[in-house]
């Protein structure tokens, strides 16, 4: 890219990522505008840094950009609003090929599109590792934010989306096994963007990412709602993918920090499926998609058959017992 140079690469960017329907002034000049019909917006920020969310020998420049714009979109898709927009700040080496920085335009446009968004601007540097830095903004359609804080006790407990494939991604990637389907939920992810306005139509209570593992993020609602969520095992069993995962894992030598192998913590404490979980009054008729996994109680704390999880309960970025000590290992992987 050095031999592009900065301007020429903005340029080429603004060729890749073609502009959206609320676009009204795209990249090009010192700010994006978008048309805002609710007169509210939202907005939601999030790092994708490599050597900690993601490997380039792993992953794509196509599967980066997906996965740094899907970190932020679905974040406007828990508040129950539509994503419009996303500004993308970009500091990489000097050295790093052009076509990569295609890629990832390609991959940050494709994801985009499945959200009904499109890359609005952004900025660029230089720096020794590939950083990404996404902002989205979004728009309520004429919707109260689903905030966490709304769940009360009698209220259901259900999530839609995948649980447990990015962390059971993760820990085959570190085994060597990066033919394995499961992987491509940890290199570029597929949240049902859809679905968090489609919850808040239904009268979500609350609602939430799962990036950082189902028992931690719920554990934010239960916190903001001063609730007890008690979730069913049963209705949370890892499916024959998951269990072919564990299996196998545990009949190689892989070496994985992830092992021994539990692919119920996975679906528990793993994260960056990006999968949704909302919280619903009794009765509420919900679509397939989502599936009732517990019940929101009078208490405290999130508990697993009535009962405490003893394992970890997801990624804690500045937690001294997190795993993630080890540099090796992309962060968040199972986290969020």
């Amino acid at each position: 890219m050095a031999a592009l140079g900065e301007f020429g690469l903005i340029a080429a960017l603004s060729r890749w990522l073609p502009p959206g329907s609320r676009t009204l002034v795209g990249i090009g000049d010192d700010a994006a505008v978008l048309a805002a019909p609710d007169g509210r917006v939202v907005a939601s920020t999030d790092f994708l840094l490599e050597g900690r969310h993601f490997r380039r020998e792993w992953s794509s420049a196509a599967d980066v950009g997906r996965k740094a714009a899907a970190r932020s979109l679905i974040d406007v898709a828990a508040m129950g609003a539509v994503p419009t927009g996303l500004l993308v700040a970009l500091a990489a080496p000097p050295g790093l090929p052009v076509d990569w920085a295609r890629g990832l335009a390609e991959g940050l446009a494709a994801e985009c599109a499945r959200a009904g968004a499109s890359v609005v601007g952004g900025d660029t540097s230089r720096a020794d590792a590939i950083v990404l830095v996404t902002t989205v903004l979004g728009d309520l359609a004429g919707r109260a934010p689903v905030l966490r804080s709304g769940a009360a006790p009698g209220n259901l407990v259900a999530v839609t989306g995948r649980l447990g494939h990015a962390a059971a991604g993760l820990a085959l990637l570190e085994a060597g096994h990066t033919g394995n389907p499961l992987t491509a939920a940890q290199r570029h992810p597929e949240p049902p963007y859809d679905a968090g306005p489609q919850a808040a139509d239904l009268g979500a209570t609350a609602m939430i990412d799962i990036s950082d593992g189902l028992l931690a993020d719920l554990g934010h609602i239960a916190s903001a709602s001063g609730v007890r969520i008690d979730l069913s095992s049963a209705r949370l069993a890892p499916g024959d993918d998951l269990l072919a995962a564990a299996l196998h894992l545990d009949r190689t030598d892989s070496g994985s920090t992830l092992r021994p192998t539990d692919p119920l913590a996975w679906v528990l404490a793993g994260g960056e499926d990006h999968a949704l979980a909302a919280t619903f009054r009794p009765g509420t008729a919900l679509p397939p998609r989502w599936t009732v996994i517990g019940e929101v109680l009078q208490g405290q704390g999130v508990l697993v058959d009535g009962q405490p999880w003893t394992g970890s309960a997801g990624w804690d970025h500045f937690s001294a017992g997190s795993r993630g000590a080890d540099p090796r290992t992309p962060r968040k992987g199972v986290s969020g």
